[in-house]
């Protein structure tokens, strides 16, 4: 029969440290009340380790009146590898602060996915993307939240916002091409679910950027697909067009393969810019033009809610966090 060996507790942890189980407690809940020597939390935390001991997170929320968990919704919308290590960047940075970051599945949307966040007790919330309203962020607060904070294009009432309008990057993106010569600019809108929530904002940028002037601005569905892209490079010469802002690098990629299939020259008959400066649109040829998102680090963000949580109730702060650089290589 295999034995299940014992839980270790913290009277154990506090036998083999030396010391008293308040002083454990104390030490493993980071409590101010009480001032404990470097020396006695080294050795308490030493025990804590050998032993595998680990704090029950519900009895410490209990004495504590809030957890230490920051809850990050699994984004609803298809992500990019630079927002990607954005989000890792910034769990990391929490890590570090002594929260407890916990990624939660899809449930619902907006309003109705916050009745389920507010069942765990998170202490702050961090929503990316867009769909949380202010009675969302009411229950949130209700159930004990310090903090609620969104990653999105606007801010939401009671909610400190980190606002990120994918605007400028179709922004940058038509004043490259506007300044290098072209006046029939495409914008490619993927048909991708979810993605919506970024190529509209980038389209409107594009629109923004060169409104007043004589270029034209044409949106070009397509699917992720070598066939829809040939079928696409096979029209461009009948709309006339002379560029194409392709929404990021992976669909640039895509487009230009079909563009030099179709026999058209990037960027002699057409240019094309892309977006997320990935490394994979530096060893095309052409080499990629790209737009890269310039992102706060994890470290500020992450000392941005740490400071919420120690105020709650404070006014929301809000803050933009996403600028965007215009990448220029061959193929614009």
């Amino acid at each position: 029969m295999v034995q299940i060996p014992n839980t270790p507790t913290s009277a154990d942890v506090a036998r083999l440290a030396g010391v008293s189980r308040a002083t454990v407690s104390y030490v493993l809940n980071d409590t101010d009340a009480v001032r404990i020597s470097e020396p006695t939390r080294r050795r308490v935390h030493a025990a804590a380790r050998e032993l595998g001991y680990v704090p029950h997170a519900a009895a410490r929320t209990l004495r504590a009146g809030h957890s230490r968990m920051v809850l990050m919704p699994a984004p609803a919308v298809p992500v990019g590898p630079r927002y990607h290590r954005f989000l890792g960047e910034l769990q990391a940075a929490l890590s570090r602060l002594d929260y407890t970051v916990v990624q939660h599945g899809a449930v619902g949307q907006g309003d109705e996915a916050a009745r389920a966040w507010a069942e765990l007790r998170p202490v702050a919330v961090l929503v990316p993307g867009s769909g949380l309203g202010p009675h969302g962020v009411a229950v949130l607060t209700r159930a004990g939240a310090r903090a609620v904070v969104t990653l999105g294009p606007a801010r939401v009432e009671g909610a400190h916002a980190l606002l990120m309008d994918h605007a400028v990057v179709g922004h940058r993106a038509a004043a490259h091409l506007y300044d290098r010569g072209r006046r029939r600019i495409g914008v490619i809108l993927p048909e991708e679910p979810g993605l919506e929530f970024y190529s509209h904002p980038r389209l409107n940028g594009v629109r923004r950027a060169l409104h007043g002037t004589e270029a034209t601005v044409t949106g070009l569905p397509l699917a992720y697909t070598e066939r829809a892209a040939s079928e696409l490079a096979a029209r461009l010469p009948e709309l006339g067009l002379d560029a194409v802002f392709a929404h990021n690098d992976e669909y640039a990629m895509l487009l230009m393969r079909a563009l030099q299939d179709a026999g058209l020259r990037v960027p002699a008959d057409i240019a094309v810019v892309g977006a997320d400066d990935l490394m994979l649109g530096r060893l095309l040829r052409p080499r990629l033009s790209t737009v890269r998102l310039e992102l706060p680090s994890g470290r500020e963000l992450a000392e941005l809610v740490d400071h919420a949580v120690r105020r709650p109730g404070a006014e929301p702060e809000v803050r933009t966090v996403l600028d965007a650089t215009l990448i220029h290589r061959a193929s614009s």
